[in-house]
């Protein structure tokens, strides 16, 4: 019943190596389908289907801090509903910080009590840091590679795609660093970092699998809640 969970950089590749690692273990892919099932399951939400990620987080400025009267909206998350005839409405949830915690906690955690999953991104390297049975994996490329990727993926300019890779480095290294209080290339948070300009995704995937193979089913070193939310 492990989990994997992977951070990667944006273009590197990292969630087509998730998508193989599910396939050669046979474990879910942790998606917003899943996001959704496993909030309802736990309580989190009632009825209602929401998917949120590291892009979605945008935090509060120091002048919004200074001259705004608290609680803060921080994200704004895909959201929806579906009513018994089945038509789905769909619409954004404004979450303040605490209410954006609670539910990636709560999500995350839930995704553990379930087993046999991949996550990717979200800070589940934080939020799972004293959980046993959990491996945890970064993917890193170099910039070139990602830029190539990118281009391919979004079809769009060299420069366009420089762009948003450092868009998406911002986001991710804002959103673990006020909500999950990590640097994303910390190596202390993994037990395995790939660099996939020097492996193949293929490869990398194979090396996932090998890893948790051999993960002891016992509490991480650091031990203790790692996210202060």
């Amino acid at each position: 019943m492990a989990v994997i969970t992977i951070s990667r950089q944006f273009g590197s590749g990292g969630s087509e190596v998730a998508a193989r690692v599910c396939e050669l273990l046979g474990y879910r892919y942790f998606d917003k389908s899943l996001i959704g099932q496993v909030a309802v399951g736990t309580g989190l939400l009632e009825n209602e289907g929401v998917d949120f990620s590291e892009e979605h987080y945008k935090g509060t400025s120091f002048m919004e801090q200074l001259f705004r009267p608290g609680p803060y909206v921080v994200a704004e998350v895909p959201a929806w509903t579906q009513d018994p005839s089945g038509e789905v409405t769909q619409f954004i949830k404004r979450l303040d910080k605490l209410e954006f915690g609670n539910l990636i906690q709560g999500v995350i955690l839930g995704a553990y009590d379930r087993g046999n999953m991949v996550i990717v991104g979200r800070g589940g390297q934080a939020l799972l840091a004293d959980k046993p049975d959990v491996l945890h994996v970064r993917l890193v490329a170099p910039l070139a590679d990602r830029v190539n990727r990118v281009q391919q993926q979004q079809s769009c300019t060299a420069a366009q795609a420089r762009e948003l890779i450092a868009e998406r480095d911002r986001s991710m290294a804002k959103y673990l660093g006020e909500m999950c209080k990590v640097q994303p290339d910390d190596p202390q948070w993994y037990h395995l970092m790939i660099n996939l300009g020097k492996w193949s995704l293929e490869e990398a995937a194979q090396l996932i699998v090998k890893a948790v193979e051999q993960l002891p089913a016992e509490p991480n070193a650091r031990g203790g809640p790692a996210v202060p939310i």
